[in-house]
């Protein structure tokens, strides 16, 4: 489907004022979106522990919702392929916001089967909101693709810090509305990613994929073909997207465990709140440095960081007192900077080494496997929990992190 793909709009802007209006387009969607996203990491799994009253399936909610995500991340990047980011992104945040609504329905009805099926649709919101990182690199310069991705992602930093403290004001106001207290987060990220969807839709133009399209086939006919983008190198492919798996699989069993375990301790809402507020504002606030230390120092030395930190993630969290609000914030502060670390890198990997021409289905396939990660990571963390402990998941997790550098000497070996 080439027609849409190749046509300039009439009065397109140059690419460095496209790329600084794109840019504030996606900082906008993407404030609103942290708040929907860090809605179901807070109360996803006390949810499904509290209608199941067991602690064997409390991961399964993050499980489903990467699981929906991976069908998402699929969906988004053939529709972004085919039409443009601007729809793919829209249409992403808009599931998302009825997978909100689903839950909310599910929790008045007390009906897990309806919650998991929403939980499913939820995760599109979490899959869409990652893949607006790659259209902040659409019309970036090779030596600025990792500060244009850091740039989108710690706009998510303000919603995904405000959306874990606001689970008690929610939760009272769902009170209010007669629907169960464990359901209140769900009413923002609802309203959170329906804002979302329309400020992309209305606002996100000139598509950024389309322009950088565009302008890729003007230079090719300037340059007799040859163009500036680079071919597809399927060892830095294969790195990006293996450091990405990783860092999420780890990031998200320990992530989806530590409330639970936080409120078997007797730690409240408001304190799991706190600990994941920290966590997610770390995932996204260390961004801008991020790129900036990727697009210097490299993409495999980042990538070699985040094992490194999610190692000592998993250590601090497994030596943490159970009644240590303080070393379980610590703990999470570092998973989500190692997570951080893993996805900035890992997303410059992936940029630099497909082409324009099958960029955003590679993209989106790559995301399916992040998701997937993610839904088995969420999965597996509740059953190890049950049948060991969270110290046990926590150190499994740190020491599964170190797989990334005997992958990156492999790679540097087969250059």
């Amino acid at each position: 489907m080439t027609g849409p793909a190749s046509a300039t709009p009439v009065g397109t802007p140059p690419a460095s004022e496209a790329q600084r209006r794109v840019l504030t387009v996606l900082v906008a969607g993407q404030i609103l979106s942290g708040a929907g996203l860090a809605a179901g990491i807070t109360v996803g799994a006390l949810l499904a522990q509290d209608m199941l009253g067991s602690t064997d399936l409390a991961g399964l909610p993050s499980a489903l919702f990467t699981a929906g995500s991976a069908l998402a991340a699929v969906t988004i990047g053939r529709i972004s392929q085919s039409r443009g980011r601007r729809p793919g992104l829209a249409a992403g945040y808009l599931a998302g916001a009825v997978g909100s609504a689903g839950v909310i329905a599910a929790a008045v009805a007390d009906n897990p089967v309806l919650l998991f099926v929403a939980l499913f649709v939820y995760g599109a919101g979490t899959a869409t909101n990652l893949q607006a990182r790659y259209a902040g690199a659409d019309l970036a310069a090779p030596a600025h693709r990792a500060r244009a991705v850091s740039t989108v992602l710690v706009a998510t930093t303000l919603g995904g810090v405000v959306g874990p403290n606001l689970a008690s004001p929610t939760g009272t106001l769902a009170d209010a509305l007669g629907i169960p207290t464990l359901a209140g987060p769900f009413l923002l990220a609802g309203a959170a990613y329906a804002l979302a969807a329309l400020v992309l839709a209305v606002w996100l133009r000139p598509d950024p994929l389309l322009l950088a399209r565009s302008l890729d086939l003007q230079q090719q006919k300037h340059t007799s073909g040859d163009s500036e983008e680079t071919p597809v190198r399927q060892p830095g492919l294969m790195l990006g997207a293996l450091t990405m798996i990783l860092t999420q699989l780890v990031m998200v069993a320990i992530m989806t465990m530590t409330p639970v375990h936080m409120h078997d301790h007797g730690h409240g809402t408001a304190a799991s709140g706190f600990v994941i507020a920290v966590h997610v504002g770390a995932m996204y606030l260390p961004s801008p440095l991020t790129g900036r230390l990727v697009d210097r120092y490299g993409r495999t030395s980042i990538a070699a960081a985040s094992g490194v930190t999610l190692l000592a993630a998993g250590i601090t969290a497994a030596a943490a007192p159970d009644d240590s609000v303080g070393l379980l914030a610590l703990a999470l502060a570092l998973l989500g900077l190692g997570w951080n670390f893993g996805l900035v890198s890992g997303t410059a990997m992936i940029t630099d080494a497909v082409p324009l021409a099958t960029r955003a289905k590679t993209q989106g396939l790559v995301d399916v496997s992040i998701a997937i990660a993610g839904a088995t990571g969420g999965l597996t963390s509740g059953l190890v929990v049950s049948a060991a402990g969270y110290p046990v998941l926590a150190l499994t997790g740190g020491v599964l992190a170190l797989a990334v550098l005997p992958a990156i000497a492999v790679t540097a070996g087969s250059r």
